[in-house]
């Protein structure tokens, strides 16, 4: 009872503080429309702005220059080049050693379909085959391989330089708790954060996107390491102990068997953010998949770029099937005396198809290389068919319709009214927010965050930036929570639309960028659209999980009680799966900062755009302020929603 009462008297206070905060707000901000609040107090005046980007440039050339980073990193970028060339040589036929290149893409579909038996039978064969040979077959294999090449380099240094931090995060707990932070800021930074250094320390192009893929795909690995160790048993310990093991021993041969699941999962999301990654370096030259969609993208070819996006996605899916697989497959023992042919049978199967595929290429060309007139690519039809079905009368009245009440009657007022309020009116109102969510530590947390971000200079910028967010977040909650509940009630519609969500979220990002475009124009609407699809992705998969772990007898007894439908599911389905959905709605608004970023290509006027100039300079400690106030505004969300959502899981006893 003391400690129900202390709980009691906590939430109480801290909503009183959050109803003076939001109270406070709203008087500075009716003393703003009224034209009586002084200037100082709308916006902090521009010499009291701190110069963080001329001080960070400062320790940056100092670290680049002085401390010979820029050359430890160009010396570095050699021999990494080397690697790279070798692998492109294997897979697209650069000229480099081993001259063995290109592999025919016959060899390629069937080693994948050897991988795929292995780990998970003839299904997993037919993705991994079929994909490649789709990719053969549409005319976009060297692009593929362009891309698949950098992969392959990009995936296993990730691998080995996340998990040696992970094994020292579980080893020493000041490590932990220095990385920890940092890991936070990096799995929130925009991706154009990750670029302009890659390119200023390792030239533009394979390197520095190499680079950026590594750093970007480092993190996810690291947590699930240091997770794995951590829950490892402890009677699985001891039995190491009194077996005599060393402590290197106990490493290999103890602590990291029994976390192989964990940090196989922790290498399926380094596949995965690290293809994510290798797409968007296009913008720094790295050839390939992206590069070509970003041109296709350019020119308004949806259909061509439709073409390349299912490419990705198929690829996406290979290696998000096959990594989960490999996670899941338990290692297979062979009994003393067997033969090494019998032990290593997949890697003999795959040698005899790379073999048997790379003779039938030198007797039949086209199982080599399909040339161009030889695919079966429908771009330019599908191109001419989305602008004639753009053109239809009543399409063009529908969009004009959808764009003029977005833009007139809903996105610009929004947009208005946020930047109208005074800077300490709306640090007020998050920290109201947050106190009111999270607790009296979430406000500080939201306090500091959004301190500094007024402090940065790029106020306004932030706030049109959190505008989009916040508008693309509360249409896709519109759309996507009752899609999401009316799916939960039928096993086949939630497979349906969980499959639909995984392909959604597998389409690399700025391909959503060519259908706003065309369909709302170069307007707010578009942006807005061009996030919807993104922040509805985790808001209606988390609302479908969430109801559908609902206890059973919780249903059970609603219906004893004789609760109608709808009763059982506002009273009791959606008040259990609210944790469950709230963790959407934190990823909803992660998706949503991602994409808000990407979508300064449509021509907005927040952080994206300004970070989206400084990859044409040298402007890194500008570009580095600029990501930070993207990833504080991401982080405070992140926190506050994160801490509700663990609270209420303990209040229900779902923890």
């Amino acid at each position: 009872m003391v400690a129900l009462s202390k709980k009691t008297a906590e939430a109480i206070t801290c909503n009183r503080a959050a109803m003076l905060l939001l109270a406070v707000a709203v008087i500075l901000t009716t003393l703003q429309y009224a034209a009586v609040l002084p200037a100082w107090l709308h916006r902090i005046p521009d010499a009291m702005v701190p110069p963080f980007a001329a001080w960070l440039d400062v320790v940056f050339n100092f670290v680049k220059d002085d401390l010979g980073l820029l050359k430890f990193t160009r010396f570095f970028t050699e021999g990494l080049e080397n690697v790279l060339d070798t692998t492109g040589n294997i897979f697209f036929g650069k000229y480099r050693w081993p001259h063995l290149g290109p592999m025919p893409w016959t060899a390629v579909a069937g080693v994948a379909a050897v991988i795929g038996y292995s780990l998970g039978g003839w299904r997993l064969a037919l993705l991994g085959g079929g994909t490649f040979v789709w990719t053969a077959l549409i005319g976009q294999w060297n692009i593929a391989m362009e891309t698949m090449s950098v992969l392959v380099v990009a995936a296993p240094l990730a691998f080995v330089i996340g998990l040696s931090f992970g094994i020292a995060a579980w080893k020493y707990a000041w490590v932990n708790k220095a990385i920890r932070p940092v890991l936070s800021v990096l799995q929130t930074l925009p991706f154009f954060t990750y670029l302009l250094p890659a390119v200023i320390f390792f030239k533009v192009g394979p390197t520095a996107g190499a680079m950026a893929t590594i750093v970007y795909a480092i993190p996810p690995m690291i947590l699930m390491t240091t997770l794995g160790l951590q829950k490892v048993p402890l009677e699985v310990i001891e039995a190491g102990k009194m077996a005599g093991c060393t402590r290197f021993q106990m490493l290999r041969h103890v602590y990291i068997p029994s976390a192989r699941g964990d940090i196989l999962v922790g290498v399926n999301q380094v596949i995965m953010l690290c293809l994510a990654m290798v797409v968007l370096t296009a913008f720094i030259g790295m050839p390939g998949l992206g590069a070509k969609l970003l041109a296709m993208m350019g020119s308004f070819k949806l259909g061509r770029s439709l073409e390349i996006g299912i490419t990705i996605v198929l690829l996406a899916v290979t290696l998000d099937r096959m990594s989960k697989a490999w996670a899941v497959k338990q290692p297979v023992h062979f009994d003393k005396g067997t033969s090494w042919f019998c032990r290593h049978k997949t890697l003999v199967s795959a040698l005899c198809v790379i073999v048997g595929f790379t003779l039938l290429s030198k007797v039949v060309p086209i199982a080599g290389t399909i040339e161009r007139g030889q695919d079966f690519s429908q771009g330019k039809e599908l191109d001419n068919f989305i602008k004639w079905l753009l053109a239809v009368d009543g399409v063009q009245s529908v969009t004009y319709g959808i764009r003029y009440v977005l833009n007139v009657w809903v996105l610009n007022p929004f947009r208005d009214f946020m930047l109208s309020i005074p800077t300490p009116a709306m640090i007020m109102m998050v920290v109201a927010f947050a106190v009111w969510l999270g607790g009296r530590r979430q406000g500080i947390i939201a306090a500091i965050f959004f301190g500094l971000i007024a402090l940065s200079g790029w106020w306004d910028r932030s706030i049109i930036t959190l505008y989009s967010v916040l508008a693309a977040v509360s249409i896709a909650m519109l759309l996507g929570i009752p899609l999401g509940i009316w799916a939960s009630q039928s096993d086949k519609w939630s497979r349906r639309i969980l499959i639909a969500c995984d392909t959604a979220q597998t389409f690399p990002s700025f391909i959503y960028l060519i259908p706003a475009i065309m369909l709302f124009g170069i307007t707010a609407t578009a942006v807005v659209g061009s996030i919807l699809i993104f922040a509805m992705v985790p808001l209606t998969r988390y609302t479908i999980e969430g109801l559908r772990t609902v206890p059973p007898e919780m249903t059970e007894a609603a219906d004893m009680a004789g609760a109608t439908r709808m009763q059982k599911l506002v009273n009791v389905q959606l008040p259990l799966a609210l944790p469950t959905m709230a963790v959407g709605f934190n990823q909803a608004i992660m998706f949503a900062f991602f994409m808000v970023i990407i979508a300064a290509f449509i021509g907005t006027q927040d952080l994206g755009q300004e970070l989206q100039r400084t990859l044409a300079g040298t402007d890194l400690g500008k570009n580095f302020v600029l990501g930070i106030c993207v990833s504080l505004m991401a982080l405070t969300f992140d926190v506050v929603i994160m801490k509700w959502a663990t609270d209420k899981k303990h209040a229900l006893g779902l923890a």
